[in-house]
């Protein structure tokens, strides 16, 4: 998750060590072709509709319901589900007009088999599934807490290409700050980090299997729907129109992206000819243009330091919706509106909040976490350049950002853990991913690194960071290996005490840099910590604004 919108960021934490799923790598070649069955969304429903009965009986054969799978990642136990890589999700939801009722979604995906699977589990939970086919033909199904088990007509074997279709509801309403669908003043939006695009549509909800996007989205002719990736069609019947949208790259999904609502969609041009468009409340198109304008600058500041942005367009969603947080969803961040419209932020810190957000399609969404544990690599470094960018435009500076946070480091650590090994959640208590140590926290490991190997050495190291995983996932392990070949030398013990020792390691270069010595941890129960706040507020020194009295620290 990104940055929350408010002059003193406070952050959230994660727990547990990287579980070590499968490596993806990129693909650029046709999928496998699934088993015969019925093609398109309409088809499938059609097909769906007539075959609920047979599921139905079905599912009364598949009695006792096996328990909840996952891949192992201690942060989320009961995540992602073994025995298959998804190779696309099709995805087709049709909006009422009004957030506070169920959507109908048709999601299809197309997955290759890497078991012997008699059963297949996906990650659902928060909609009613009402029909399930599994190659075409119709498939038993039934809930185990947050997991939709399928029992297909015959086993599916290793190796084989298979396209599951599953007839759904999509529920926007429940807990606001339980994740997946935001009701936003005019419709809707999706915020689905960490683990909840799952409460949304059917899926391997982990990062560590990213695939192709296709959205389908109808809604009255009122609203305007945009989604991740580029636009393939539209068209109009009856009164309501469906977009088609389809994503050029493999994407995590958690990074998943629809909005639904009277919007305006203002298009630009960005650095060698990326599309540029952004998605805005219909009526604050004028007052918002002065921020929206910025964009191309961001991303050619930004390139200059990492590298081509790595997608195929780029965009700011700006939501009338109380979130207490910014989002990096793939070529489409979300931010709250009153972000831009609430008086009190300076200009300096505002863009800053774009910049980590459009840093984050390089770090986090082009090159993803294998486990959440590596979510450090995602937010240190979105981290690292919001504030590089604070200080170009008259923020902080740096050095004084990252001393405070040294101040404040060996708490954090006591809190949560060290950046790359959050502690896990206390028995029966969700713990949310991101707190201080996983920002500034990691953030400060990566200028212990600059002041190790040096400003050349580090600058190449990011570069080819991005570029040898893009469209892939990464972890700790990686970071470190390809930083000693970079710097020519060993840097596994250097790295090992910045991101897993318990107490913050000695600063290169500035031997006067003190951390305090921490209170006793306590289990959080939250998505922030006094002691949090307040060292956030004093990185950002005396000239950071006091955010309005609405805004939480999340």
């Amino acid at each position: 998750m990104s940055l929350p919108s408010r002059a003193a960021p406070v952050r959230s934490e994660h727990t547990g060590r990287p579980p070590s799923p499968r490596a993806r790598a990129p693909r650029q070649t046709p999928r496998p072709t699934p088993r015969p069955g019925p093609r398109g969304p309409r088809a499938r429903v059609l097909r769906s509709a007539v075959l609920v009965a047979l599921s139905a009986g079905l599912v009364a054969a598949a009695v006792p319901v096996p328990a909840p799978l996952g891949i192992g990642d201690p942060l989320f136990p009961h995540l992602g589900n073994p025995g298959y890589d998804v190779l696309s999700y099709d995805i087709a939801l049709t909006y009422p007009g009004r957030n506070t009722e169920p959507l109908a979604g048709v999601t299809t995906i197309e997955a290759l088999a890497t078991d012997d699977l008699p059963r297949l589990h996906l990650d659902f939970t928060h909609g009613t599934v009402s029909a399930v086919t599994v190659a075409g033909e119709p498939a038993g199904f039934a809930s185990s807490g947050e997991d939709l088990v399928i029992t297909p007509s015959r086993p599916v074997e290793r190796g084989e290409a298979v396209e599951i279709a599953v007839t759904h509801t999509s529920d926007p309403r429940g807990p606001a700050d339980s994740g997946g669908w935001v009701r936003t003043g005019d419709g809707l939006a999706m915020a689905n980090q960490a683990d909840a695009a799952h409460r949304v549509f059917p899926s391997n909800d982990h990062p560590s299997d990213k695939a192709y996007f296709t959205f389908r989205i109808t809604a009255p002719d009122r609203f305007t729907a945009v989604a991740n990736g580029l636009p393939e069609s539209r068209e109009q019947r009856d009164g309501s129109t469906t977009w088609t949208y389809r994503t050029a790259h493999p994407m995590a999904t958690e990074l998943a992206q629809v909005s639904i609502g009277e919007s305006a969609v203002v298009h630009r041009e960005g650095p060698h000819d990326l599309a540029v468009r952004d998605v805005v409340p219909a009526a604050d198109k004028e007052l918002l243009e002065p921020w929206l304008e910025r964009t191309p600058g961001h991303l050619e500041w930004l390139e200059r330091r990492i590298g081509p942005y790595p997608f195929e367009n780029y965009g700011v969603l700006i939501a009338d919706a109380d979130t207490g947080f910014e989002l990096e969803t793939q070529t489409l961040s979300l931010f709250e509106r009153r972000l831009f419209t609430e008086p009190g932020y300076p200009e300096w810190y505002v863009d800053s909040v774009l910049v980590h957000e459009l840093a984050h399609q390089w770090f986090g969404d082009s090159v993803s976490p294998r486990a959440w544990s590596d979510l450090w690599l995602n937010e240190g470094h979105a981290t690292w350049y919001e504030a590089l960018y604070a200080e170009e435009g008259g923020g902080p500076t740096l050095e004084r950002r990252l001393k405070a946070a040294y101040g404040a480091s060996d708490q954090w650590r006591a809190d949560g853990g060290p950046p790359a090994a959050p502690k896990p959640p206390e028995p029966g208590q969700k713990i949310s991913l991101f707190r201080p140590v996983v920002y500034d926290g990691a953030a400060l490991a990566l200028y212990a690194l600059r002041q190790e190997i040096g400003t050349e050495a580090f600058e190449l190291l990011e570069r080819r960071w991005v570029a040898q995983h893009r469209d892939g996932t990464a972890t700790t392990a990686d970071f470190v290996a390809l930083a000693g070949e970079v710097a020519g030398r060993d840097l596994t013990g250097f790295l090992h005490d910045w991101l897993y020792a318990a107490k913050t390691p000695p600063m290169p270069g500035h031997p006067d840099w003190t951390s305090r010595a921490p209170k006793t941890a306590k289990a959080s129960k939250g998505p922030k910590a006094p002691e949090a706040v307040r060292a956030m507020e004093a990185m950002n020194g005396p000239e950071a604004v006091k955010a309005p009295e609405a805004v939480k620290p999340g």
